[in-house]
């Protein structure tokens, strides 16, 4: 038997080669992009002209609690997402500072404030603001940035309205 003619083949003219043979050994031509509702030439997702803002780091954060433009509820969700850098010692667990009115546990807002504060070579360990909440022993509180410009001290009552704070937004 002989073979038959070949089997017919389209021949793109705009880029000037069979299509049907590259088909068959797995590759795909590019393919023009699809037209978008938003006019001839438009490429998938367009940038929005106005990005969303980031939210506030830690520390602008604490700059804006401390001085009065931010409101403790939206103090408390930047918190809860946010890093927060502990000073550690050998054993693991927060580092607390018992010669206060009350024990405190210093806390950083960025790995500079807490350099500034336990020296270049000190051990840390890196948590988010929620997880301090979560683990924080009962009765202690803490101090943010405490050689920073806006220290911020939580003592173990604010601790305890941020405990409630955050189980009512995740309960009810």
């Amino acid at each position: 038997m002989t073979p038959g003619p070949p089997a017919p083949s389209t021949l793109d003219g705009m880029y000037g080669y069979d299509q049907s043979a590259g088909a068959q050994a797995g590759y795909a031509p590019p393919q023009p992009p699809p037209q978008q509702p938003g006019g001839p030439g438009a490429y998938g997702q367009q940038a929005p002209l106005y990005p969303e803002p980031s939210p506030p780091s830690l520390a602008d954060a604490v700059r804006a609690f401390t001085t009065g433009s931010m409101s403790a509820e939206d103090f408390q969700q930047i918190f809860s997402t946010s890093k927060v850098y502990c000073p550690r010692g050998d054993n693991p667990g927060f580092l607390a500072l018992h010669n206060t009115q009350q024990p405190v546990i210093p806390m950083f807002t960025s790995l500079k404030e807490l350099r500034r504060y336990a020296g270049k070579e000190s051990k840390y360990f890196v948590i988010t603001g929620a997880e301090v909440i979560d683990l924080l022993p009962t009765g202690y509180g803490f101090v943010l940035d405490m050689e920073g410009e806006h220290r911020m001290v939580f003592d173990a009552k604010a601790v305890e309205q941020m405990v409630d704070f955050a189980m009512r937004r995740m309960y009810g």
